[in-house]
């Protein structure tokens, strides 16, 4: 009885926890960025991909748990996308996202950064997450190439020049002194990444305003494509890009300013870098999943609201959209 509790019977296709709650949704993303995913080798990942295979046809063999088929599931659910079917490149997971995202956290967070420094750091930032917004967006329907540039160009504008204006303008606070200067400086990232993740999310994504994306009946059946639906998403997807780097961003600066000074690291200033990697690695790593579960990724939303053409084409009270990630 307790096995049967700890493991629920496998549904394809849904998640293993109930959606319905955050602590569930927590859960269920917590197995989405596993870092272990990124070592699944391909061998592992057809495996996988053939038991739930073999599972949708009704050909399940002898002896397969429950377990087995949700972790076949959950490796699935990491490495391929839901609408392409295509890999997803390693570092663009969201496995991948805090293992190759803190190290630009990390440099994002360093003191005394120059204007130059500063650039490099915006830039490398929304480049990663310009590519991590594209790998897992709702792909039901192609974007132009042009709107993809078109959304880095403006979201990497708008991080570099936030974070560059605001630099320059504490610079020349006379009224602060340095100690409060070094903190607020410090935390000059999350005003500029917080609002480049909502230009970037909504440039990268615009095509889904402008042709909608699929919604789902309750058998997986898509009903018609909805710009509402599509709104809802990029909104939903735009919220968790603000509340992911208010901790990132805010607490390790916080953290360093303590720590610095104590006797012991002041007397053991090459141990800075190690802690403050340690802080970003740590605040990124439990402010992720907490970020993403917000919202669940397969989103439903009731048909009333929803286009008159889309109501009149099914029974459905309640469709499901692919939020994205």
């Amino acid at each position: 009885m307790a096995e049967s509790a700890a493991c629920p019977a496998f549904q394809l296709g849904r998640p293993r926890y109930e959606q319905g709650s955050f602590l569930g949704r927590l859960r269920h993303f917590v197995d989405v960025i596993d870092p272990s995913t990124l070592f699944v080798s391909e061998k592992r990942l057809k495996e996988c991909v053939k038991l739930l295979d073999d599972y949708k046809r009704g050909e399940l063999p002898p002896g397969v748990s429950d377990h087995q088929l949700w972790e076949a599931q959950k490796i699935k659910q990491a490495i391929i996308h839901p609408d392409t079917g295509e890999k997803i490149f390693m570092p663009f997971r969201m496995s991948g996202y805090v293992p190759f995202g803190t190290p630009i956290v990390i440099g994002l967070l360093l003191p005394n950064q120059t204007v130059v420094s500063t650039i490099i750091w915006q830039w490398l930032n929304q480049s990663h997450n310009a590519c991590v917004n594209f790998a897992n967006r709702n792909a039901t329907k192609p974007t132009p190439t042009s709107e993809l540039l078109q959304g880095y160009a403006g979201a990497v504008s708008s991080a570099v020049s936030i974070a560059v204006g605001l630099k320059m303008l504490i610079q020349k606070a006379n009224r602060l002194s340095p100690a409060t200067r070094m903190i607020i400086q410090r935390l000059v990232p999350f005003p500029a990444v917080a609002s480049a993740n909502i230009c970037n999310v909504g440039l990268m994504r615009h095509s889904e305003l402008s042709e909608g994306i699929d919604v789902l009946d309750n058998n997986g059946n898509v009903v018609g494509s909805s710009k509402i639906a599509a709104r809802h998403a990029i909104t939903e997807t735009a919220f968790t890009r603000v509340v992911l780097p208010m901790p990132i961003f805010v607490l390790p600066p916080i953290i360093m300013s303590y720590l610095e000074r104590l006797r012991f690291l002041q007397s053991n200033r090459r141990l800075l870098l190690p802690i403050h990697s340690l802080v970003c690695l740590v605040t990124f790593g439990l402010s992720l999943p907490v970020a993403i579960s917000l919202f669940p990724q397969m989103s439903q939303i009731e048909v009333s609201r929803l286009e008159p053409e889309i109501a009149m084409a099914t029974d459905c009270k309640v469709l499901t959209y692919n939020k994205g990630l």
